[in-house]
C-alpha cells in the first residue's frame, strides 16, 4: 500500500497551499495519514427531518428542510447580525449569523430548497438557530447520511471557513482517493481473531462515516484497543529492557542502624500501609534488580518516615543515600525532620542547597567523596557535576512531577552501578493513570493516615458572607493558630491576578490590624519568597496571603485554616494539594472554599467532592473524569508514550487494564520478538517508537 505519511496534505482535493499551512499550524495535520487519524469528537444522527412546528428550545441538534424567505440585517456595531427567515410551511425559524455576513448573503439564495442543521434556542418567543450548517436539498439523501461526524477546529480555522463541515468534506475526498486501497494491518491476525476486533480498513471508515451506532461502537473499540495496547506494550518492553540492562545493587541485610532506629527512635507506631510498602521496597532491593518505585501517599500519610527507613537499609549495606526536593524550603524541612528523627544516633546527615557556599560547601563535597556523609538532602544542587559520592546506593526524589527525566538521569550517573530509585508524590494518581504515566515504575500506595490525625473539615462559603468567615479566622488566631489565604494565579490573566492578590493583601491587613500578614507570589525574587515563607514558619507572621506557590512545600503544624479565594478557578487536584498544607498538627483544621454564586455544573460538582471527602485517590479519580488526563502535572515529561488520539485514560480505564494484560501475555510468550505471527506487532511498535518518544532516556 502507498505510505500515506509521505503524501503531503496540500495535494488532497479541496486543500491547496493556504489551507495546508493552516492545517499544519493549527492541528499538526501535514500528511494524508495525519488527516485520516484526526477523529471526530462527536456524532449527530442526521437520518431524520423535523418539522418547525415540533421544535422547542430544549432539543439537541435538529434538521429541517425548507427555504429562506428573506434576509435582514439587525443591530449596530458589535450587535450587528444577519437574520435569515426560514420556513418549511409549518412555521418560521430565524437563522442567525454574527460573522461572515457578506459571504452568507452571497452564498445562499432566497426561495431555494435547503437542508438546515443546527441547535435550536428560543429567544423572545422565537426559535433561533445560530450559524447553522446549510446544504442544497438535492445534495443530501437522508437514508445514506447516518451519523454525521463533528471535528474540533480552532477559531483561526473557522475564520477561514475551515470548520467541522469543511473537514468532513476533506475526509470524504480522502476516502474517495483511497477507495480501492486496503490499509495495512497494524495488529496480528491472532489478536484480531482472539479479541473479535474490526479490521483496520473497516474501523477507519466507520470512525468517520458510521451508518449506525453499533458500527461506530465497534470501530471505536478497535482503535482504542490498538492505541492502548501499543502504549502498554511499549512501557512493558521498555521496562524489561531496562531491567535486563541494569542490574541492581543487592541490599541483603537489615542491620544495626535500622534496628536501633526502629527500637529507640521511632516516634509512633507504623501504620499497616507503611509496613506494607517498606516490605515491598525491601523485597525490590534484595532481589538483584534495580528498584524503580513510585510511592504515592496523601499529604500527611508519613512518606518521609518510610523514605528515611529505606535510606537506613542502604546505610546498613555500606552505601550512601540522597534525597532530592524541589524547593529550598522543602529541602530544609526534610533536613530538619530527618535530623530530628535520628537524634542521638551516629548518622551524619548534611544539607546541600544553592545557599550553602564557601568552606561549608567544600567540606560537604569532600566528605561525600570519603563516605563520611551518609545521607545528603538537597535541591537540584545535588545533581551538579561537582557533587560526587563514595558509593551512592539509593536516591529518593520528592514531588516527582517537579523533576524532568534528564534531571533524574543525571543522578543515575553518580555511581557505576545505578542506585535504587524511590520517587514520592503527594498527588494521588488513579491506578489506571499511574500504570501509564509511570508504567516503568512499580507503584506502592500508603492509603491510611497515622493515628491521631483529625480529618480536615472543608466548608463552601459564598463571597458575600465574608464577615462571618473573618470572625471564624480571628477566633482561630486568638487561640494561637495561623492561617493561609490563597489567591489563584492563572498565566493568562497574571496581571489581574497579582492585582487581586495585592488588593486581597491590603484588605486582609485592614480586616486584621492586630495581626502580622505576609504575602508570597511567584513574581517575587526567590530569596524574598523564601524569607517571607520562613517568617510564617517561625510564627513571626500570623496570616500568609499567597498564590499557589505554597502548593508543594511548607509544613507549618500550627496553621489550622486555609482559605481558598475564587476556588472555582482551581482544579480538584490543586485544591486537594492546597488543603493538605493545613492539618499537619493535632488540632482540628479547616479549609474554606470561597466562590461567587454563579457556578457551572462542573464547578458545583468539584466543590461538592471537596466538601464530601478527604481521600486523595477518590478526588484524583473524580478529577480525571471531569478534566481528562491532560491537566495532570508531569504527564509531559514522563510521558504517555504516544499521543492518544481516541482512547481516554479516564473513561477507558477498564480497557486499559485489559490490554495491559494482553500486552504482558504477548511479552511473556515472545520476549525476544521472534515468533512470525507477532512480526506485525513488533514492526509497528518499532515505527511508533522511532516517531514518538526517545525511550532510551532513563526514566
Amino acid at each position: 500500500m502507498l505510505d500515506l505519511s509521505t503524501r503531503d496534505i496540500k495535494f488532497l482535493q479541496g486543500v491547496g497551499p493556504q489551507r495546508a499551512t493552516l492545517l499544519n499550524k493549527e492541528l499538526n495535520i501535514c500528511s494524508f495519514k495525519d488527516l485520516l487519524y484526526y477523529f471526530p469528537y462527536k456524532y449527530v444522527d442526521r437520518s431524520r427531518l423535523y418539522y418547525i412546528h415540533e421544535i422547542d428550545g430544549n432539543m439537541p441538534y435538529i434538521q429541517l428542510r425548507g427555504q429562506i424567505l428573506s434576509f435582514e440585517i439587525l443591530g449596530e456595531g458589535r450587535q450587528r447580525r444577519l437574520v435569515g427567515h426560514f420556513s418549511d410551511g409549518t412555521g418560521v425559524v430565524d437563522l442567525i449569523w454574527f460573522q461572515g455576513l457578506k459571504y452568507v448573503e452571497g452564498k445562499y439564495k432566497a426561495h431555494e430548497p435547503y437542508i438546515v442543521f443546527g441547535k435550536p434556542t428560543v429567544f423572545n418567543g422565537r426559535v433561533n438557530i445560530a450559524h447553522p450548517d446549510i446544504d442544497p436539498a438535492d445534495e443530501l439523501t437522508l437514508s445514506t447520511m447516518g451519523l454525521q461526524p463533528y471535528y474540533n477546529t480552532t477559531e483561526k480555522m473557522k475564520r477561514s471557513n475551515l470548520n467541522s463541515h469543511a473537514i468532513e468534506k476533506l475526509m470524504k475526498n480522502l476516502f474517495a482517493v483511497l477507495r480501492h486501497e486496503e490499509f495495512e494491518e497494524t495488529l496480528s491476525s491472532r489478536l484480531i481473531e482472539q479479541h473479535r476486533l474490526m479490521p483496520l480498513t473497516e474501523a477507519l471508515h466507520n470512525i468517520h462515516f458510521p451508518q449506525n451506532p453499533e458500527l461506530l461502537r465497534r470501530a471505536q473499540y478497535r482503535l482504542k484497543f490498538e492505541e492502548l495496547f501499543y502504549v502498554q506494550l511499549n512501557i512493558l518492553r521498555y521496562t524489561q529492557e531496562r531491567r535486563n540492562k541494569f542490574r541492581g545493587l543487592i541490599f541483603g541485610k537489615v542491620g544495626d542502624i535500622f534496628n536501633t532506629f526502629y527500637a529507640q527512635n521511632l516516634p509512633f507506631q507504623l501504620t499497616g500501609a507503611q509496613k506494607r510498602v517498606i516490605k515491598e521496597m525491601r523485597r525490590d532491593m534484595k532481589s538483584g534488580r534495580q528498584m524503580n518505585r513510585l510511592l504515592q501517599g496523601d499529604v500527611g500519610s508519613g512518606k518521609t518516615l518510610v523514605a528515611l527507613m529505606i535510606m537506613l537499609i542502604a546505610l546498613d549495606n555500606g552505601y550512601q543515600a540522597c534525597m532530592m526536593a524541589p524547593t529550598e524550603i522543602l529541602a530544609n524541612q526534610h533536613y530538619e525532620t530527618i535530623t530530628r528523627f535520628l537524634q542521638g544516633m551516629s548518622v551524619r546527615v548534611e544539607l546541600l542547597t544553592g545557599n550553602v557556599k564557601g568552606k561549608r560547601r567544600e567540606t560537604i563535597l569532600r566528605d561525600l567523596v570519603t563516605g563520611d556523609i551518609q545521607i545528603l538532602i538537597g535541591t537540584h544542587a545535588v545533581i551538579e557535576d561537582t557533587v560526587n559520592f563514595s558509593s551512592l546506593g539509593l536516591i529518593v526524589i520528592d514531588e516527582q512531577h517537579r523533576f524532568g527525566v534528564a534531571q533524574r538521569a543525571k543522578l543515575w550517573q553518580k555511581n557505576l552501578c545505578p542506585p535504587h530509585v524511590l520517587v514520592m508524590t503527594a498527588t494521588p494518581i488513579p491506578r489506571t493513570l499511574a500504570m501509564t504515566l509511570y508504567g516503568d515504575l512499580d507503584v506502592s500506595v500508603i492509603d491510611e493516615l497515622p493515628p491521631g490525625r483529625k480529618p480536615i473539615q472543608t466548608i463552601h462559603q459564598f463571597d458575600n458572607r465574608r464577615a462571618s468567615m473573618y470572625t471564624f479566622i480571628r477566633k482561630q488566631l486568638q487561640e494561637g493558630r495561623q492561617a493561609y489565604i490563597v489567591y489563584p494565579l492563572i498565566q493568562e490573566s497574571e496581571k489581574m491576578d497579582i492585582k487581586n492578590l495585592e488588593d486581597g493583601y491590603l484588605h486582609v491587613c485592614e480586616a486584621f490590624p492586630e495581626y502580622k500578614v505576609s504575602k508570597v507570589h511567584g513574581k517575587m525574587k526567590v530569596a524574598e519568597k523564601e524569607e517571607e515563607m520562613q517568617r510564617f514558619v517561625n510564627h513571626e507572621t500570623h496570616i500568609l496571603v499567597a498564590t499557589t506557590v505554597i502548593e508543594v512545600g511548607v509544613n507549618v503544624p500550627n496553621a489550622s485554616v486555609m482559605v481558598i479565594e475564587n476556588a472555582e478557578r482551581f482544579g480538584l487536584s490543586q485544591l486537594h494539594q492546597l488543603r493538605g498544607r493545613v492539618g499537619r498538627g493535632a488540632d482540628q483544621s479547616y479549609c474554606i472554599l470561597v466562590t461567587g454564586y454563579k457556578l457551572t455544573e462542573d464547578t458545583r460538582k468539584r466543590i461538592q467532592i471537596m466538601v464530601d471527602t478527604n481521600d486523595g485517590f477518590e478526588i484524583a479519580e473524580a478529577d480525571l473524569k471531569l478534566r481528562g488526563p491532560g491537566d495532570l502535572e508531569g504527564t509531559q515529561q514522563s510521558g504517555v508514550a504516544f499521543d492518544l488520539k481516541i482512547a481516554d485514560i479516564a473513561r477507558d480505564g477498564q480497557l486499559l487494564q485489559y490490554v495491559r494484560e494482553v500486552a504482558g501475555h504477548l511479552l511473556e510468550e515472545d520476549p525476544q520478538g521472534i515468533h512470525p505471527e507477532n512480526a506485525i506487532v513488533w514492526q509497528h511498535l518499532k515505527e511508533l517508537r522511532s516517531k514518538n518518544v526517545n525511550w532510551s532516556v532513563i526514566s
